[in-house]
């Protein structure tokens, strides 16, 4: 018997260790080759088992009778001998002999710069950290001098799921529609303004050719106001004399409103593995893009506007790869001897220990934490 090992493409299939054989086997029925000194056999591929003596040159014959081969005769009603026909020459694939447990990662996941980001700028600190993905989801944007005034400002934390192509694309653009729809509709509409920038980037994003989406957090200093917005489970929190102070709820579906506008919409929460997703897929109700699920996840933020006094020392806004793993308390504590002080201030530090504390108790997400001082725009 012949055993022919042919490896598989790994494209198709990601496992090495899976082959597919071809047997040739005889049968006391019918004649079956068993060996052909014209086929090489020195690749490592290929596996021969011999169940019979090997047979002479001229090929092995047997009688038909039950008793066995007693005369090298061929199995046939007429006693004529007719020569051996040479077999049909074997068609064996020709495939690659090097293979790798990893299939190629997709594009996204090529270095592009965002494994590691660490910002120090005026009056606020960044710093990201890809976690055991492929590819870094998250991206951040702060504008000073908004609108080329310089006590204001724009911040945001962006978290993408399904790919970067949508936290990159509210990067670009959240600012700018904010700032479009501010001019048109003045400050005293300024949370309307913000909904409108929020749904027109969720709108132009869905035109582009890309999957994935992307939840949302972000504040706007104008005139000694503080306005924080969010759309999905990034998260705001202020330090007022060292006092931790959530400026932001998460929209995750196991919130008892949350829930209740999906499921008014046709839709429905479901646990998968454990955790609360919408239609059983995504674990946050709200953020921009995610096309397939469109009519449950909506863009539209809630906003809340602060007046800016001196007892607000810092803001920290940051993906739930920080705030899965350490509250909003903790956080404060942590951040505050790096930001409040006399002497040099510290603030990428505070951010970097953030995320290494995360990461330290098991966190596996990218993580990004910017830290915003807020007096510097008062």
């Amino acid at each position: 018997m012949i055993t022919v090992a042919i490896p598989n493409s790994p494209v198709f299939s990601p496992s090495p260790r899976v082959s597919s054989s071809v047997y040739c086997k005889s049968s006391p029925e019918s004649l079956s080759l068993t060996h052909s000194p014209s086929i090489s056999f020195s690749s490592p591929s290929f596996k021969c088992r011999y169940q019979k003596p090997l047979p002479p040159a001229s090929g092995f014959v047997r009688d038909c009778s039950e008793g066995g081969p007693t005369q090298p005769t061929f199995c046939s009603t007429s006693p004529t001998l007719s020569k051996r026909k040479r077999p049909a020459k074997l068609a064996i694939p020709v495939a690659s002999l090097s293979f790798s447990d990893r299939i190629t990662p997709p594009l996204e996941a090529v270095e592009d710069g965002w494994e590691e980001v660490e910002v120090d700028g005026d009056g606020y600190s960044v710093y990201c950290k890809k976690g055991k993905r492929d590819a870094m989801e998250d991206r951040f944007k702060a504008v000073v001098e908004f609108n080329g005034q310089h006590n204001q400002a724009f911040f945001g934390v962006f978290d993408g799921h399904g790919g970067s192509k949508a936290a990159e694309f509210a990067a670009e653009n959240l600012d700018k529609n904010i700032l479009n729809e501010v001019e048109k509709m003045g400050e005293t509409e300024i949370i309307e303004a913000i909904k409108q920038g929020y749904m027109n980037t969720d709108s132009q994003f869905l035109k582009q050719d890309h999957r994935g989406g992307s939840c949302c957090v972000t504040a706007i200093i104008r005139d000694s106001n503080l306005v924080v917005s969010n759309a999905g489970d990034c998260r705001a929190v202020l330090s007022s004399g060292g006092f931790a102070t959530p400026l932001t709820s998460d929209h995750r579906p196991s919130r008892p409103d949350e829930k209740l506008r999906i499921e008014s919409l046709g839709g429905y929460v479901d646990c998968n593995h454990g955790v609360p997703r919408v239609l059983g897929s995504l674990a946050v109700s709200r953020g921009i893009g995610d096309r397939s699920l469109k009519q449950w996840i909506t863009a539209e933020p809630e906003s809340e506007v602060f007046k800016i006094v001196p007892e607000f020392e810092f803001l920290i806004m940051a993906s739930d790869g920080l705030w899965d793993k350490v509250s909003n308390q903790e956080a404060v504590d942590l951040a505050r001897p790096f930001c409040v002080s006399n002497d040099k201030l510290e603030r990428v530090l505070a951010c970097k220990k953030l995320v290494e504390l995360s990461a330290s108790r098991g966190s596996i997400d990218d993580a990004s934490v910017m830290i915003v001082h807020l007096g510097r725009f008062c």
